[in-house]
C-alpha cells in the first residue's frame, strides 16, 4: 500500500509540474520536463497531447488518446478527460461535449483533492465562457468562478481569476454599469504579474472597457497597442495578436479613420492550414469580410465572404461525419466494455474473497500478539511507576535538606558580610582619625604647641565613639545618627572631628542641599564619603581635602579633591580590597557614574555623580 501511495503521488506531481508550465506558456520547460524524466509511455502521450493543445498548434497532428475513460488510476483518467475536452473544443468545434468531459475531469479532480487539477478543469471551463457569450444567460459560470477562487495556490491562479472575472462581469453586463475601481483593480494586478500572455488578453478587456463605457477612443487604442511585445512564436499568442488586431481594426472604422483601419486589417493574416480552433477559424474570416464590406473594398470582402461560407459549409459537414463515426464507435466501444467489465467482476470477486480471507487471519494474528505485548507492558509500567515514586521521594527529602543548609549558609554569609561592611565603614575611619591624634600626642609631648589636656580629651572622645560605633555593630542601629541628622550635617560633623586633629584640614562646599534624601540614600552617600576620606587619610599624605557635594536638577553630584602625593590610576587594581572597589560597587548600584583623576605629586579627584529619582 505504501508503495502503490508513493506511486500516485509521483505520478500526481509529474502532472501538476506541467500543468503548471503550460498554465503561463512555458512550453519549452513543460517540453523538457517530459523528455528528461522517467514517464510512462502512456503518460508522456497523454502529457504532449495537453502540450499541443494549449499551443493551439493547427499544423501538428494530435496524438491518438490511448487511455479509456475507465482506466484504474485516476491521474490518467483526468488527463483523458481534460484532453478529450479541450479537442472537442479547438478541434471539432463542440463546445457542449467540450464542456460535459472537462466537467468530468473536474469531478476526478476533486474526488482525488488535487487543486492543480481543480484549477486547470475549471479555467478552461471558464474560458468556454469567455468565448461563447451565450452561455452566460445560465449564471453557472459565477459557481464555477468562486470555486475557482477557492483553490487559488498562487499569483498567477489569482491573476487568471481577475482576469476571468472581470471579463465575464464586462461580457454579461454587455460592457455597461462596470465599476471604474473594479476595472483598475483587475488592469494593476494583472500588468504587474509579469505574465504577457495575460496582460495582452485583459489589454482587450481594458480597451473594450474605455471604448463602450467610458467612451475614452485614446485610451483604448493605447491598450490595443501594449500587447506588441507578443510575439508569434506560438500560435496561441498569434491568435492573440490577431484579436487586438481586429479589434483595433472595427474600433478605427467606428471613428471614421477607414484607411487605419484597413491598413491594420491587412495585418491580419490567417494561416494557410487555419487555427486549430476551426470556430476562431471562421470567426476571423467572418469579422474580415463584415469590415473589408463597412470599409468599401469589395474585392477583399467578395474573398472573405466566399472563405467564411466555405469554411462554415466545411465545419458542418465535418461535424455530421464525426456525429456519424462518433456514434458507430461509441456503440463498438460500449459492448466492448461491457464484456470486459463482466469479466472484470468475476475477477474482483474472487479477489475481493482472497484478500477478505486474508486479512482476517493478518488481523486475528496481529490483535492476539498485541493483546500479549499490552499486558506486558501494563506489568512494566506498573514497576517502573511504583520505583519512580520511590526515587521522587527521597530527591524531594535530599532537596529539602539541601534548601535548608542553603538557607543557613546564605544568611551567615550575608551577616559576615554586613559586619564587614559596618567595620570597615563606621569603625575604620574612627581609628583612622584617633591615630592622627596618638601621632599629635608623640609630637606634642616635647614641642607642647597644643594644650595637652584638650588633646587627651579629644582622644578620649574617639575612644569612646569607637566603643559606641563598636557597640552600635553588635545592636544592627547603625544608621541612627545620620537618619536624624541628615546627609550635609553628618559630613560636616565628620570633617570638623577629622580637621580637630591638625593632621588635615578639610572643608566642606555645599549647594542645593535644602531638603533632606531619601534615608537610605543618605547613610549609603555618608559611607562612600566616609571610606574615601579615610583613603586619603592613610595614602594619600595630603595636607587639605575638599568635599563638594552639590545637588541639581535631580542629579546629586559628590567631588572629593586633595593636595596629596597622588597615585597612577592604571595601576589600581579595583577587584582586590574593600576601598574603591567597594566604593565603585556602591555607585553603580545606585545606578550612579564614578571617576578617578589623579596624578602623581599632584593629588586626586574622585567625581560621582548618582541621579535622584
Amino acid at each position: 500500500m505504501k508503495f502503490i501511495f508513493i506511486l500516485f503521488f509521483s505520478i500526481q506531481s509529474q502532472i501538476n509540474t506541467v500543468i503548471n508550465y503550460l498554465k503561463v506558456n512555458n512550453f519549452k520547460g513543460a517540453n523538457e520536463f517530459i523528455l528528461t524524466n522517467d514517464l510512462s509511455y502512456e503518460l508522456k502521450n497523454d502529457l504532449n497531447t495537453l502540450m499541443l493543445l494549449n499551443k493551439n498548434i493547427g499544423t501538428i497532428s494530435i496524438p491518438k488518446l490511448l487511455l479509456k475513460g475507465d482506466n484504474k488510476k485516476l491521474e490518467y483518467r483526468y488527463l483523458y478527460y481534460l484532453n478529450k475536452g479541450l479537442i472537442e473544443y479547438h478541434n471539432n468545434d463542440n463546445p457542449l461535449e467540450a464542456y460535459n468531459n472537462l466537467i468530468k475531469s473536474l469531478e476526478i479532480g476533486k474526488s482525488i483533492k488535487n487543486r492543480v487539477f481543480i484549477l486547470e478543469s475549471i479555467r478552461n471551463i471558464l474560458i468556454i465562457y469567455c468565448n461563447q457569450g451565450h452561455l452566460l444567460n445560465d449564471k453557472y459560470y459565477k459557481d464555477f468562478l468562486l470555486e475557482y477562487k477557492l483553490n487559488i495556490i498562487n499569483s498567477i491562479d489569482f491573476a487568471f481569476y481577475k482576469y476571468f472575472s472581470f471579463k465575464l462581469n464586462l461580457i454579461e453586463k454587455q460592457y455597461k454599469d462596470i465599476s471604474y475601481s473594479k476595472y483598475l483593480d483587475t488592469k494593476t494586478y494583472i500588468s504587474n504579474i509579469g505574465f504577457n500572455y495575460l496582460s495582452s488578453l485583459q489589454n482587450i478587456s481594458n480597451a473594450s472597457f474605455q471604448f463602450h463605457i467610458k467612451k475614452n477612443i485614446d485610451s483604448a487604442f493605447h491598450f490595443l497597442t501594449i500587447p506588441n511585445y507578443l510575439n508569434k512564436k506560438f500560435p496561441i499568442e498569434k491568435l492573440v495578436i490577431d484579436k487586438i488586431n481586429l479589434n483595433k481594426a472595427k474600433y478605427y472604422l467606428e471613428i471614421d479613420s477607414t484607411k487605419e483601419s484597413k491598413r491594420i486589417l491587412n495585418l491580419v493574416q490567417l494561416p494557410k492550414k487555419g487555427y486549430l480552433n476551426k470556430n476562431a477559424h471562421i470567426y476571423f474570416l467572418d469579422r474580415k469580410w463584415k469590415l473589408f464590406e463597412k470599409l468599401g473594398d469589395r474585392d477583399s470582402s467578395l474573398i472573405y465572404s466566399n472563405k467564411y461560407l466555405n469554411s462554415s459549409f466545411l465545419a458542418k459537414h465535418y461535424e455530421t461525419q464525426h456525429l456519424i463515426s462518433d456514434s458507430k464507435t461509441k456503440e463498438n466501444t460500449a459492448k466492448k466494455e461491457k464484456e470486459i467489465s463482466e469479466e472484470k467482476q468475476k475477477n474482483k470477486q474472487k479477489e475481493n474473497l482472497l484478500i477478505a480471507s486474508i486479512i482476517s487471519l493478518i488481523l486475528g494474528t496481529i490483535i492476539a500478539l498485541q493483546f500479549l505485548k499490552n499486558s506486558k507492558r501494563k506489568r512494566k509500567l506498573a514497576e517502573q511507576e511504583k520505583e519512580l515514586e520511590t526515587q521522587k521521594n527521597l530527591t524531594l527529602l535530599k532537596e529539602q535538606e539541601i534548601t535548608t543548609i542553603n538557607a543557613m549558609v546564605d544568611g551567615q554569609e550575608k551577616e559576615r558580610k554586613r559586619i564587614a561592611e559596618d567595620l570597615h565603614d563606621n569603625l575604620g575611619s574612627v581609628l583612622a582619625t584617633l591615630k592622627l591624634h596618638f601621632e599629635n600626642l608623640q609630637m606634642n609631648k616635647e614641642k607642647k604647641k597644643i594644650n595637652q589636656e584638650e588633646l587627651f580629651n579629644k582622644t578620649e572622645s574617639l575612644i569612646d565613639e569607637a566603643y559606641l560605633k563598636v557597640r552600635s555593630i553588635a545592636h544592627a542601629k547603625n544608621a541612627g545618627v545620620i537618619a536624624n541628622q541628615g546627609l550635609l550635617t553628618a559630613v560636616q560633623m565628620m570633617a570638623e572631628k577629622i580637621s580637630s586633629a591638625d593632621k588635615i584640614n578639610i572643608e566642606v562646599i555645599h549647594f542645593g542641599l535644602d531638603k533632606r534624601l531619601e534615608n537610605s540614600l543618605e547613610i549609603t552617600v555618608f559611607r562612600i564619603i566616609q571610606e574615601l576620606i579615610t583613603n586619603i587619610i592613610k595614602h594619600a599624605e595630603a595636607k587639605n581635602a575638599t568635599i563638594n557635594i552639590s545637588l541639581y536638577d535631580k542629579n546629586l553630584n559628590i567631588i572629593i579633591e586633595d593636595n596629596g602625593k597622588g597615585f597612577n590610576v592604571k595601576k589600581v587594581n579595583l577587584k582586590d580590597g574593600m576601598g574603591i572597589s567597594s566604593i565603585k560597587t556602591r555607585v553603580e548600584h545606585l545606578k550612579g557614574a564614578f571617576e578617578i583623576d589623579a596624578t602623581i605629586g599632584k593629588g586626586s579627584s574622585i567625581i560621582i555623580d548618582i541621579p535622584i529619582e
